[in-house]
């Protein structure tokens, strides 16, 4: 139960990051198609 537990803990860090990663991924890109646009982000 143990490594159940462990395991669980451990596994919300990486969901995180990886929602953190698309984000900013998201956000690079709107920068870039609106730097490419001349206008700005906002």
């Amino acid at each position: 139960m143990t490594l159940l537990y462990g395991f669980y803990v451990l596994v919300w860090p990486a969901l995180t990051l990886g929602v953190l990663v698309l984000i900013c991924r998201a956000v690079l890109r709107d920068r870039r198609a609106a730097k490419r646009e001349h206008r700005e982000l906002v």
